[in-house]
């Protein structure tokens, strides 16, 4: 069993980060290598200038249309050089640093690999020819931006009502606004052989956990793919057991939720073009909490809390629950349901796990029909399954009314959930304990969530457990699972995550 679990694993490794890749583009910089680099990229652009207007020097100014925004590199960059021309200074590279050129970022360059790079990230690059050197210029364009929009999957009812959009510096942006302080760290790496995705690790020096920087800054350098242009992608490289079915990463699309994670001591990453945040390190109660919390009444919030906990539990165990009572314990059942049951089975001609079974693959379908479809097309499919087919089979007496019940109450139950991987995850496990229920009655769904609570305990994200706070040793772990405080008295992070600075409250 050891060895099955070994599989699922992240194998540990000793050494130090992983080297970082060599240059893909090696040589002088000049014109003709750029040209041959971008060689069929028809939305390259040079604009040649001769100093003097004669001679053999050449300035070439270079960018990708549409990337960058040609109205700037006229105004920032063309005529800031046209100028000095025909005031009789030459353009050389240290000019251009010192401000002769009006764009607000400027970086000099001095190795083809990086001014490449700068060219295809939204820079508008000028090449010395003759001297093998390049100033880089930040001028994007905005039209490749989209406008920053209010949050669709983590509804906002108090919170702020901006989320992240698919530009870094628009979503480090939103996070600065919200933590104006230096201690806040951003951290730049590209991910990609090929795509060259730019990423920022964020956390707030002092707060965070020095050890999992370290790990994520280790685990993002070891990323050895062409591209990250997907979740899928990067939450593989970041987990500790990228085979398992649960999440190991936070999602979030809101930034104040971002910020308040940060701040808690969590240490969270923004990829370009990718409009949503993850935080490390995580555990199943991470998954059960909304950004609501903060902005309720604490008993309000304690009480919405335990609906959701009893949700994870129905959208678990009750379709199990049911079929192993209706098959193996039928004396559990009170004696006016039991005669109720009776009666609706009795022209029903499947049994109680064919039912059970054939249902939740059937609301599985309906769900994704739903997700696939356009939206008022969605909506329709949902209301034909759900009303007018399950009524319909009801009264054919091809499934029984208590059978529609039970799944229809774990189905909204799993809905409830927060996360939506975490959802999924619990649909899967519903499954299996479903199959433990046919084959062992009660036995057999007492033995699975045992298995099942088993394999969480042996989960771990980034040297802490997956079950914390549960698994902390402490009496009051379990209390301040479910439980909220009064602000006033929350003054401590969770000690699970090692935070230099324990108080965030005086």
């Amino acid at each position: 069993m050891a060895d099955l679990f070994k599989f699922f694993r992240r194998e540990k490794s000793d050494e130090g980060p992983h080297p970082r890749q060599e240059p893909r583009f090696k040589g002088a910089i000049n014109i003709k290598t750029l040209e041959d680099i971008f060689a069929g990229c028809d939305d390259f652009e040079t604009r040649n200038i001769k100093p003097g207007l004669i001679g053999e020097e050449n300035i070439f100014v270079c960018w990708l249309d549409g990337v960058t925004n040609g109205g700037d590199i006229s105004k920032d960059v063309l005529r800031p050089l046209t100028d000095l021309l025909r005031g009789g200074s030459s353009p050389t590279p240290q000019r251009l640093m010192d401000g002769a050129v009006y764009s607000a970022q400027a970086k000099k360059r001095e190795t083809l690999d990086d001014i490449v790079t700068d060219i295809t990230q939204g820079c508008c690059a000028v090449v010395f020819d003759g001297t093998a050197e390049a100033v880089s210029f930040e001028i994007r364009s905005p039209q490749s931006q989209r406008s920053i929009s209010e949050p669709t999957i983590e509804k906002s009812l108090k919170g702020g009502k901006d989320s992240f959009t698919e530009v870094l510096r628009t979503d480090t942006a939103l996070v600065r606004r919200r933590i104006a302080n230096p201690s806040l760290k951003v951290k730049n790496t590209t991910l990609g052989r090929k795509s060259l995705t730019r990423a920022a690790i964020i956390y707030v020096d002092g707060v965070a956990d020095p050890g999992v920087v370290a790990e994520l800054e280790r685990r993002l350098d070891a990323i050895d793919v062409d591209g990250v242009l997907a979740t899928g992608e990067l939450e593989a490289a970041l987990a500790d057991r990228p085979r398992s079915m649960f999440p190991q990463v936070i999602h979030t699309e809101r930034p104040d939720r971002f910020a308040r994670q940060l701040l808690n001591g969590r240490v969270g990453l923004l990829v370009d073009g990718i409009p949503i945040a993850f935080l490390v390190p995580v555990s199943i109660p991470e998954y059960l909490r909304v950004p609501q919390e903060d902005s309720q009444n604490y008993l309000i919030s304690t009480a919405l809390s335990l609906v959701r906990w009893v949700a994870v539990l129905l959208a678990l165990a009750l379709p199990a629950i049911y079929t192993a009572i209706a098959m193996y314990h039928q004396e559990m059942i009170p004696s006016k349901l039991l005669l109720s049951i009776i009666q609706s089975k009795q022209e029903v001609p499947f049994s109680t796990a064919m039912e059970v079974t054939g249902m939740l693959i059937a609301f599985e379908l309906l769900q994704e029909a739903g997700l696939r479809l356009p939206n008022p097309i969605g909506d329709t499919v949902s209301i034909i399954g759900a009303l007018i087919v399950g009524q319909s089979a009801v009264e054919a007496r091809v499934i029984s009314p208590i059978a529609v019940i039970v799944v229809a109450t774990a189905g909204i139950a799993g809905y409830a959930q927060p996360s939506q991987d975490f959802g999924a995850a619990l649909r899967l496990s519903r499954m299996l304990l479903l199959l433990a229920a046919i084959g062992g009655g009660l036995f057999g769904v007492a033995a699975g969530l045992c298995i099942f609570v088993w394999y969480l305990c042996t989960i771990d994200s980034y040297g802490r457990n997956y079950t914390a706070p549960w698994s902390g040793g402490r009496p009051d772990n379990l209390a301040r699972t479910f439980l909220r405080r009064p602000p006033s008295e929350d003054k401590m992070r969770e000690p699970d995550l090692n935070c230099p600075d324990r108080r965030k409250r005086s």
